[in-house]
């Protein structure tokens, strides 16, 4: 085990500090592909906010909540937006639901598509959540045209 600080490369066994970083330039690249993918290059303000305070979660979310798990490619991307919004619908987390429902419109899926989500939330999370995911779906513009 070798273990310097400045230039030199600290070495665990076969793990080093430049293989971690490299695993994480490729997590956090792969993350802001899919952030430009989900808001056509737009880019996300709440996520970009949080690097001048957050560093450590905006990287968290960027390597892992995008890079890891939206990067995959088992779910399409409707299937993955209709799932994301009934969540945040069901838990009552509107602003989340917004952004994704905004990019749900972008990526094809209907408006008809949302209602449908937010009439099976009366089952899953009752009517109180239902009506306000109705409500904040009304406040989601359309996107802009391609």
């Amino acid at each position: 085990m070798t273990l310097r600080t400045g230039n030199t490369l600290a070495v665990f066994g076969s793990l080093t500090f430049a293989s971690l970083e490299a695993a994480g330039n490729e997590r956090h690249e792969r993350g802001v592909e899919v952030m430009d993918h989900l808001s056509g290059g737009a880019g996300q303000p709440v996520l970009e906010a949080l690097r001048e305070d957050y560093l450590f979660l905006a990287e968290g979310i960027t390597q892992y909540a995008l890079g890891d798990v939206w990067g995959r490619s088992e779910l399409d991307d409707r299937t993955r937006q209709l799932a994301v919004i009934a969540a945040f619908a069901a838990q009552g987390n509107l602003q989340y639901m917004k952004v994704h429902a905004g990019y749900a419109l972008r990526l094809g899926v209907t408006r008809e598509e949302l209602k449908e989500v937010v009439y099976l939330t009366t089952v899953t999370a009752g009517f109180p959540r239902a009506i306000d995911a109705a409500q904040a779906l009304r406040e989601v513009p359309d996107p802009a045209p391609r």
